[in-house]
């Protein structure tokens, strides 16, 4: 029973049924949603380790404390002193600034510096991409992503997307995009920025 209350996330489960609704909604019609807005707010914005990434710590005038490894599926990580700590859910900084607390035990004065080399993101700061493109996917959030960035990862629509008809969700509320605008004619107005935690849904019109 607590294996499923850990994978069950309400918040989740919301947001893709909305992503259904929408894909349903959008096939028949170009939805009414308010556009996407053309300005977002990030100056606090910081990159927020994952499973899957590939992290090099560097421990200065330490090589043999220096190492390359890859945030477990429980995000931890094994390295030099540092077996099993907890690396997801925090940023570079943070987890260089734990891993300096913990082998300055044994070195005086660590100076640790950690860098992401292999992008993955925590779940809630990865940009997902549903419906109608070529390859439906989540992607790592980059700093100053926009709507154009994501689809050239998602390789564009397919033939038969209702692009005028997508979707962005974020935060619980929806907004219209123009993606056949933007692909087809170019229409950069069109190119909006995007946030950690977004969803793009993209219908598919009538045959």
């Amino acid at each position: 029973m607590n294996s499923i209350r850990s994978v069950w996330n309400p918040r989740r489960f919301a947001v893709w049924c909305a992503c259904a609704l929408t894909l349903v909604l959008g096939a028949c019609a170009t939805n009414n949603f308010p556009p996407a807005p053309k300005q977002v707010s990030l100056a606090d914005y910081h990159y927020v380790i994952g499973p899957g990434d590939t992290l090099r710590i560097g421990v200065w005038q330490n090589p043999d404390l220096s190492s390359t490894v890859q945030v477990r599926p429980d995000g931890r990580i094994s390295a030099p002193l540092v077996e099993g700590m907890q690396a997801a859910g925090l940023t570079p900084d943070e987890l260089a600034a734990k891993i300096r607390g913990r082998i300055s035990k044994y070195v005086r004065e660590p100076v640790v510096t950690v860098v992401v080399s292999d992008f993955h993101g925590a779940l809630g700061q990865q940009v997902s991409i549903v419906g109608a493109a070529t390859r439906p996917q989540s992607i790592p959030y980059r700093d100053k992503m926009t709507l154009l960035d994501a689809m050239i990862a998602a390789g564009g629509l397919t033939p038969y997307a209702n692009g005028n008809s997508a979707v962005l969700v974020r935060h619980g509320k929806s907004y219209s995009l123009r993606l056949d605008d933007l692909l087809h004619d170019g229409k950069m107005v069109d190119n909006v920025p995007l946030l950690p935690g977004d969803t793009i849904v993209i219908p598919q019109g009538w045959f």
